[in-house]
């Protein structure tokens, strides 16, 4: 266990989410949330493959944004919490969905959460704005957090090259696809592909991997 003198010498290692990322997504939640869920398309494919995938059982959306996709969830009759990194885009959430419980985490620790109690994991497009290093250590814990049986959708914005910022100031990490499959080694990867999102037009990647249950 990282002591907390070391989480104190550290806090780049022990925390890798990119704070101006973070700040960004703070002083502009309501654009974001309405760009999110007003403006985009909505998310077909990603519905789609939790329809295929998803079981009933206790769901975590990790990364939820404004609360776009844990409000379908849970009108989907899936048992879902949101979480977020963002205080702004939590408070969005709240504001959007009442009656749907978001908390506030942050990735790679997601301290509130216990390992191996949710059957479905969903972490859209997030783990790209941690740096190649956080992206793994996120993919690790997300992994974690699954019971037998149990999966995990993840996805993330493909960055080509090197690093990058936006105009907003989000970082977007590029990495290869192999740093992810192999930090969620031991999970039984079930679709693995590149596509153009529905909802943002960006190109993104996304596994969909399960725990044995056995």
């Amino acid at each position: 266990m990282v002591s907390q003198l070391a989480k104190w010498m550290c806090p780049a290692i022990c925390n890798p989410m990119d704070q101006e990322t973070v700040r960004t997504y703070d002083s502009g939640a309501r654009g974001f949330a309405e760009e999110w869920e007003e403006e985009q398309a909505a998310p077909a494919d990603l519905q789609a493959v939790v329809r295929q995938y998803f079981r009933p059982g206790p769901t975590i959306d990790v990364g939820c944004g404004s609360g776009r996709d844990t409000a379908w969830l849970s009108a989907n009759g899936f048992d879902v919490v949101g979480i977020d990194a963002s205080k702004g885009l939590i408070e969005e959430a709240q504001r959007r969905h009442p009656g749907i419980n978001f908390i506030m985490g942050r990735l790679p620790e997601l301290e509130a959460l216990q390992s191996g109690a949710y059957q479905n994991v969903l972490c859209e497009t997030v783990i790209m704005h941690l740096g190649a290093e956080g992206a793994a250590a996120s993919a690790r814990r997300l992994a974690e957090l699954l019971m037998p049986g149990g999966v995990l959708y993840l996805s993330w914005r493909v960055t080509e090259g090197e690093d990058i910022r936006d105009p907003k100031g989000r970082l977007y990490a590029a990495f290869d696809t192999s740093l992810i499959t192999g930090a969620i080694d031991g999970l039984d990867i079930e679709l693995d592909e590149r596509i153009v999102s529905a909802s943002s037009q960006k190109v993104v990647h996304r596994l969909v991997a399960r725990r044995p249950a056995g």
